[in-house]
């Protein structure tokens, strides 16, 4: 049973240089409750490692991730699967260890917005990335936040009205993605041997946090903004409980524009 599978998979490589990562809830490695907690205690971990210079993360089976439960989008669990969210996002972006995004296959909602707080993303030509949530009456809290880092700003408009998907070529062409790849992990691998495993482990950790220290101020000022809009506005309409039922239910959503 799947329940009996632990939530993630690490690999430790290169005399623990890196940390190979796969979430293991496929085929779309929801990102829910347990799979959550169990990357961020992973993400703490890190921090612990001394010879630690890159952790990478990836999807098990076919896809990187189709992002967070909508089940736990509904209004009785929305505020709590927020929390842990924005928690992980926060772990990410505060954490002084390269932390790496390899993306095969879908990378959707709160699995874009794990990918675009990592450091960096390798993507084979074929992944499809996307903030779909407006198709379900609701929105990409974080994404909003996260990725304007990437994107120009009619980009991020573009990805979050629409909510439509863009594939890893048109994702490299626009910035999303840092690095186009037929094995993206193999890329990821050479990143390592190539700009980081020359340099001491302590000190590239001081360069992480140089160049994250706005992002991660900004993030800890915006999120709670974003989460409570979200909260208090959005999930006070009827379109917004419509659009998951209608998800769950799998029918077309009936909308009132409320």
């Amino acid at each position: 049973m799947q329940d009996s599978v632990p939530p993630l998979q690490r690999e430790e490589l290169f005399e623990g240089q890196l940390w190979r990562v796969r979430l293991q809830r496929p085929p779309g490695n929801i990102l829910d409750r347990e799979l959550i907690p169990a990357l961020l205690k992973l993400v703490q971990e890190a921090q612990g490692a001394a010879h630690l210079r890159l952790v990478s993360l990836e999807g098990s089976a076919d896809h990187f991730s189709f992002g967070a439960s909508v089940q736990e989008h509904l209004p009785e669990s929305c505020e709590q699967m927020l929390a842990q969210m924005g928690e992980l996002l926060q772990a990410v972006l505060d954490s002084d260890v390269s932390i790496h995004a390899i993306v095969h296959g879908r990378c959707l909602g709160g699995g874009l917005e794990l990918a675009s707080a990592c450091h960096r993303i390798y993507a084979h030509p074929t992944a499809s990335f996307g903030q779909p949530e407006i198709r379900l009456g609701v929105v990409a809290p974080f994404a909003a936040i996260l990725l304007p880092e990437r994107l120009r700003r009619a980009e991020v408009i573009d990805l979050c009205l629409s909510g439509r998907s863009i594939d890893g070529a048109r994702a490299a062409q626009l910035g999303l993605v840092d690095q186009l790849a037929e094995d993206p992990w193999s890329a990821a691998v050479e990143y390592l041997e190539q700009h980081l495993a020359p340099h001491s482990a302590s000190s590239l950790r001081h360069a992480v946090h140089a160049t994250q220290n706005d992002l991660r101020k900004r993030f800890r000022e915006q999120s709670p903004l974003q989460c409570e809009h979200y909260l208090a506005n959005l999930m006070g309409t009827r379109d917004a409980k419509e659009g998951l039922q209608a998800f769950l239910e799998k029918r077309p959503p009936r909308w009132t524009d409320h």
